[in-house]
C-alpha cells in the first residue's frame, strides 16, 4: 500500500511558472476580480516618499496654527473666545412718566427704532427709549430735559443711565430713573445666540405727577409772552401757588428754549439758545431777581401794624413829595417824590392807589411819625422769606436782597455810610432790594393765608412745609382789604382797576422799578389773590424791561388770562 502511493506521487507532473503567468489578454474568460492572470508589483518608493511629504506639511500647518492659537496669539483669542462665548446685554429702565394735576403726560418714552440715529451703536436688545415732551409752549424750564446713555464706536456703554440736566428731570432724576438691568447672552462659534439670562431684572423709574396744571401754565405763558412782545418788555415770569398747600398750578418764564430739541442733541438749537441776548435759558420765575418796587407795601403796612407804630385808620397827606429841609443848604432841600398827588390817605388807601409818601413815613419816619427804621424793615421781610432761598425742588433757587447799612458798606465803602433816604427807598421796595417772582408769590400768599410762610411745591398732594411769620391776622387783613381796594376802587388813582373782572374777585397790587442811569427802563409787576375773601390762589408776575413809561405794564397783561380763567376753569374760582 505504501509502495502504490509513492508510486502515485513520482506521478504528478510539476506545473512550471510559465504555465501560472499568462497574459490575461490570452485568456478570454480571466475573472480580474479574482486576481486570475494578473500579479500585484511593489508600490514605488517615490510615491511613499511624496505621501510622506504631504503627511509632514500637513502636520507642520496643525502646528503652527496651534503655536499661533495657544502661545504667540493666545492671549488675544482667549480674550476674544470668552466674549464670543457670554456677552453682558443692558436693560434700560423705562424711565417714570411726568403727569400734570389733570394727567397729562408732560414727559413721556417712546421706543426707538433700529434704525434710529441715536441707536446706531446699540444693539437691539439694548436700546433704550427715546424721551418726548408735550409741545404746549411754557413747560421747558419745569420739566427740563436729559442726557441719553452713551455707547462708543464698538458699542460699548460708557454712560449706561440717563442723565437729567435741568428741571424735574434734574430735581427728581433718582425717582424717575430706577435701575438698569442685564442679561447674560452665550452665542456659539458662528455666533449664534444659544440663550440669553436675565441676571439682574431691570427697575422701572417712578411716574411723578406734578401740581402743575399744563394747560393752564401754557396759556398763562402764551398770553404774557404776547403782551411783553406787543409792549416791549424783554421777557418775563409767572407763579400761581395755592396757599393752603404751597402747590404751584403754574411756574413759567419766558423766553424759553425747545428742550425737545436740547434732548434730541440739536447743536444748533443749543448754540441758538446760549447766544441769545433774551438768556432763554434762565429760569426767570426761580433765578430771576428784579426790584419789587411798590408789590412790598402792603408787607411793610402789615409790619407797622403789628409794631404798633400806627393805626390802620390814621391818615397821612400825600403832596406829590416829601421833602427834607437840608441843614447844611437850606437851598437845596432833599426831595423824595410821590408818583402823583393823592392827598389824606389811610392805610388802606395808601395800599390801594399806592401812595409813596405814605410808605415813606411809615418806614423811616417823618415828623411826629414813626416809621418802621431799617432794621425792622430789614426783619420783616426775612419773616416773609425775601432774604433766603424758597426751598423749591429746582435748581437755581436764590436768596433775595435786602439792604442795610451793612450791606451798602460792604458794597458801596465806609466813605458812602446809610441815610434817610436810603430807609425811604427800601420801604417801597428800591434801591438795593432785589427778590425772585417766587419770593414774590410766597409773600403775598403769606399775606392771603393769615401769616403761614409756605414752602413752593412742585408735586401734587404734597404734605404742606411753613412757618409762621408772626404777625396777627387781623393785621394782614387790612393789608388783604387795601389789596381788594386796589381792584374796585373808583378812585382814579386806584391801581389794578385793569383786574376789576366779573366771575373773579381778585385782590392784587403793582409795582414798577426804574432801572439804568438814567431811568430809562422799567420792570413791572402785579401781585394779588383770589377771591378776595375767602383766598385760595396767589399769583405774582414781573415782565421784565420795558421803555420807561409803559403804561400796559404787568396787571393788564394778566387781564386776558384771568377772563380765560373765568371761562374755561371754574374750579380755580371757588
Amino acid at each position: 500500500m505504501i509502495f502504490r502511493r509513492q508510486r502515485r506521487l513520482r506521478s504528478i507532473r510539476e506545473i512550471a511558472p510559465e504555465d501560472i503567468f499568462l497574459d490575461s489578454s490570452n485568456l478570454p474568460e480571466l475573472s480580474s476580480s479574482q486576481f486570475e492572470g494578473r500579479v500585484e508589483k511593489p508600490v514605488a518608493v517615490k510615491a511613499i516618499f511624496a505621501v510622506g511629504v504631504c503627511f509632514a506639511l500637513v502636520v507642520a500647518g496643525f502646528g503652527y496654527r496651534a503655536f499661533s492659537l495657544q502661545v504667540s496669539s493666545g492671549e488675544k483669542y482667549a480674550k476674544i473666545s470668552k466674549e464670543n462665548t457670554l456677552d453682558r446685554s443692558l436693560i434700560f429702565a423705562t424711565r417714570g412718566v411726568i403727569y400734570d394735576r389733570r394727567g397729562e403726560e408732560l414727559a413721556w418714552n417712546e421706543a426707538q427704532s433700529a434704525s434710529s440715529t441715536l441707536g446706531e451703536v446699540a444693539s437691539n436688545s439694548d436700546m433704550f427709549a427715546l424721551r418726548m415732551y408735550s409741545p404746549q409752549p411754557g413747560l421747558s424750564h419745569v420739566v427740563g430735559f436729559l442726557q441719553y446713555p452713551k455707547a462708543d464706536a464698538k458699542g460699548k456703554w460708557w454712560r449706561e443711565e440717563y442723565a437729567g440736566v435741568s428741571g424735574m428731570e434734574l430735581s427728581f432724576d433718582d425717582l424717575l430713573a430706577g435701575q438698569n438691568g442685564s442679561a447674560i447672552i452665550e452665542t456659539n462659534a458662528l455666533g449664534e445666540v444659544e440663550r440669553e439670562n436675565i441676571v439682574v431684572p431691570p427697575q422701572n423709574g417712578t411716574d411723578l405727577t406734578l401740581a402743575i396744571d399744563a394747560e393752564l401754565q401754557s396759556k398763562l405763558y402764551s398770553q404774557l409772552a404776547a403782551h411783553a412782545s406787543t409792549h416791549g418788555f424783554k421777557g418775563g415770569a409767572a407763579v400761581i401757588m395755592d396757599v393752603h398747600t404751597g402747590e404751584l398750578l403754574a411756574l413759567t418764564s419766558f423766553p424759553e428754549y425747545d428742550h425737545s430739541a436740547f434732548v434730541a442733541g440739536d447743536n444748533a438749537a443749543v448754540r441758538a439758545a446760549s447766544n441769545d441776548s433774551r438768556t432763554p435759558l434762565l429760569n426767570r420765575a426761580v433765578s430771576g431777581l428784579y426790584t419789587p418796587g411798590s408789590i412790598v407795601k402792603p408787607m411793610f403796612a402789615a409790619a407797622a401794624l403789628q409794631e404798633g407804630i400806627i393805626s390802620p385808620e390814621k391818615q397821612i397827606l400825600s403832596t406829590g413829595a416829601l421833602v427834607l429841609p437840608n441843614p447844611y443848604n437850606p437851598d437845596a432841600p432833599s426831595i423824595f417824590r410821590d408818583w402823583t398827588v393823592h392827598g389824606l390817605v389811610d392805610m388802606r388807601t395808601a395800599i390801594a392807589v399806592s401812595s409813596d409818601e405814605y410808605f415813606y413815613v411809615i418806614g423811616g419816619g417823618f415828623g411826629s411819625q414813626k416809621g418802621l427804621g431799617i432794621y425792622k424793615i430789614d426783619e420783616y421781610s426775612k419773616r416773609f422769606g425775601l432774604a433766603s432761598v424758597t426751598g423749591i425742588d429746582l435748581k437755581g433757587d436764590r436768596e433775595g436782597i435786602i439792604p442795610t447799612p451793612e450791606w451798602k458798606a460792604e458794597v458801596f465803602g465806609p466813605d458812602d455810610p446809610w441815610r434817610i433816604g436810603n430807609t425811604y427807598h427800601t420801604s417801597i421796595g428800591q434801591y438795593g432790594f432785589q427778590i425772585s417772582p417766587l419770593h414774590a408769590v410766597r409773600f403775598t400768599a403769606a399775606i392771603a393765608n393769615g401769616g403761614k410762610l409756605l414752602k413752593p411745591q412742585l408735586l401734587a398732594s404734597s404734605t404742606p412745609e411753613y412757618r409762621d411769620i408772626g404777625i396777627q391776622d387781623q393785621y394782614l387783613q387790612v393789608a388783604r382789604e387795601g389789596m381788594r381796594l386796589a381792584v374796585t376802587s373808583d378812585r382814579r388813582d386806584a391801581t389794578v382797576k385793569s383786574l376789576n373782572i366779573a366771575g373773579i374777585q381778585i385782590a392784587a397790587k403793582t409795582g414798577t422799578a426804574q432801572l439804568g442811569a438814567r431811568n430809562e427802563a422799567m420792570n413791572s409787576w402785579s401781585v394779588g389773590f383770589w377771591p378776595a375773601d375767602e383766598p385760595r390762589y396767589a399769583y405774582a408776575v414781573v415782565l421784565e424791561r420795558a421803555p420807561a413809561g409803559t403804561l400796559a405794564g404787568a396787571s393788564p397783561a394778566m387781564a386776558p388770562f384771568f377772563h380765560w380763567l373765568v371761562a374755561n376753569r371754574p374750579e380755580y374760582l371757588r
